[in-house]
C-alpha cells in the first residue's frame, strides 16, 4: 500500500484564524446578557479576526488568496449538483460550494459584529458605535441576533459539507485544517 503524498494547503496563520473564530464565534454565541463582557470581548476577537481574514486573502499564500477559489455562484451551484450525484471534482484548496460558503460565512459574521457593536453603543454606550443613541437600539439587536443565527445555520451547512466532501473523496478535511496538508490530486 502506497503512502499518499501529503501537499501543505493551508498555512499557520489561515489554521490558526479557523479555530479560533470558532472558539470566538462559540463564545459569543453562548454568552450574553449574563457574561456580557466575555460576549463583547469575543465579538471583538470575531471582528479582529475577520480584518485579519480580509488582509490574508490578498497577501497570504496561495490557497488563502481569494484569488485562488472565488468563483461565480453558477460555479458553486454546478458544483452543489455534482455532489447530489455523488461525482464531485476535488480540489486542494477550496471548491466552489467551499468559496461560497466563505464569503457567506465571512459577510454573516461581519453583519454580526457590526450590528453588536450598534447594540452595545446603544445600550451601554460603550464600543466604536458609543454615539449611536438609543432610538433604534431594538432594531440593532433584532438585527444582530438574525445574523448571529443565520451564522450558526451556515456553521451547521459547512460542519454538513466538510463531513460530505470527507466521505466522497475519503479524506478528513477536519484533519487537514489540523496539519494543513492534503494528499495530493494524483492520489
Amino acid at each position: 500500500m502506497n503512502t499518499p503524498t501529503l501537499i501543505k494547503v493551508w498555512d499557520l496563520p489561515l489554521r490558526i484564524f479557523h479555530w479560533l473564530l470558532v472558539l470566538a464565534f462559540t463564545v459569543a454565541y453562548l454568552t450574553e446578557d449574563e457574561l456580557l463582557d466575555l460576549h463583547v470581548w469575543a465579538g471583538y476577537l470575531v471582528f479582529g479576526l475577520l480584518l485579519f481574514r480580509l488582509i490574508w486573502g490578498f497577501i497570504g499564500s496561495y490557497y488563502s488568496r481569494f484569488s485562488s477559489f472565488l468563483c461565480t455562484p453558477a460555479a458553486s451551484i454546478a458544483y452543489l449538483k455534482d455532489v447530489i450525484a455523488l461525482k464531485p471534482k476535488r480540489y486542494l484548496g477550496h471548491n466552489p460550494a467551499g468559496a461560497a460558503m466563505i464569503v457567506l460565512l465571512l459577510v454573516s459574521l461581519l453583519m454580526t459584529t457590526l450590528s453588536g457593536f450598534a447594540v452595545y453603543g446603544a445600550d451601554q454606550g460603550a464600543g466604536p458605535l458609543a454615539g449611536i443613541g438609543s432610538a433604534n437600539e431594538k432594531i440593532w439587536e433584532t438585527v444582530h441576533e438574525l445574523f448571529a443565527n443565520f451564522t450558526l445555520v451556515l456553521v451547521v451547512g459547512h460542519i454538513a459539507g466538510v463531513v460530505v466532501e470527507s466521505l466522497i473523496h475519503k479524506e478528513s478535511l477536519a484533519k487537514a485544517m489540523v496539519t494543513g496538508k492534503k494528499k495530493s490530486l494524483d492520489e
